[in-house]
């Protein structure tokens, strides 16, 4: 598998890597939130979300519009895609290899007489 351009990948696992920031994401999952709105959950700082925010819009993960004061972001569910796409491949690597694994079990069970009845 080869990566065209790796970088902006790097930017969405690297927005994933926080607890936070997935949440946030969850959160925009049911509809377009301010600033304020997604640092509610968790005892923090408009301006440490903001930090947050900005992880994720560097990610091209969510879209912020600035209404008068207001910040509002919205979900851009392209570059999940791309990470999904990315970690498929894993997927089908290990589905494989445990397929794989499964076959040799059967096939040793089937190899394995069955246990004999109390001889006493």
């Amino acid at each position: 598998m080869v990566e065209s351009n790796p970088a902006p990948l790097d930017a969405v696992f690297h927005a994933l890597g926080d607890a936070t920031r997935r949440r946030m994401l969850r959160d925009l999952a049911g509809g377009e939130r301010s600033v304020g709105q997604l640092a509610e959950p968790f005892a923090m700082s408009l301006a440490a979300a903001s930090k947050h925010v900005k992880a994720l819009e560097n990610a091209g993960l969510i879209r912020r519009e600035v209404r008068g004061r207001t910040h509002l972001c919205r979900l851009e569910p392209g570059p999940l895609a791309s990470a999904h796409e990315w970690l498929g491949f894993y997927e089908h690597f290990w589905t494989s290899r445990l397929d794989e694994l499964e076959r040799l079990l059967r096939e040793a069970d089937s190899k394995t007489p069955p246990p004999r009845g109390d001889d006493r």
